[in-house]
């Protein structure tokens, strides 16, 4: 998957959290990020990459998200890998 297709898989999902009071509260919890910090990095793909590990590690907002956009889970981890850090992960 190339860069630009993960950022939207990534801007997807942050649209997805950003609905949910929970998910954004734990994504802000997690990141350690304010709203104000979330709106300015929104076009960072370091900060996209981060979107996605938080949504990776909670599996029922894993599957919620990509049964709101109609993406499979491994989509989700395909775009994960094509962000920075993601190179290596998940490999066996």
């Amino acid at each position: 998957m190339k860069q630009e297709q993960a950022e939207v898989i990534a801007l997807q999902a942050v649209a997805f959290i950003g609905a949910d009071e929970r998910a954004l509260n734990g994504l802000m919890a997690q990141s350690g990020a304010g709203i104000d910090d979330l709106r300015n990095q929104i076009n960072d793909p370091a900060f996209l990459a981060g979107v996605l590990d938080f949504l990776l590690s909670d599996e029922s907002a894993l599957l919620a998200f990509c049964g709101d956009v109609e993406l499979a889970p491994e989509f989700v981890v395909s775009a994960r890998r094509a962000l920075p850090g993601g190179e290596n992960l998940w490999d066996g």
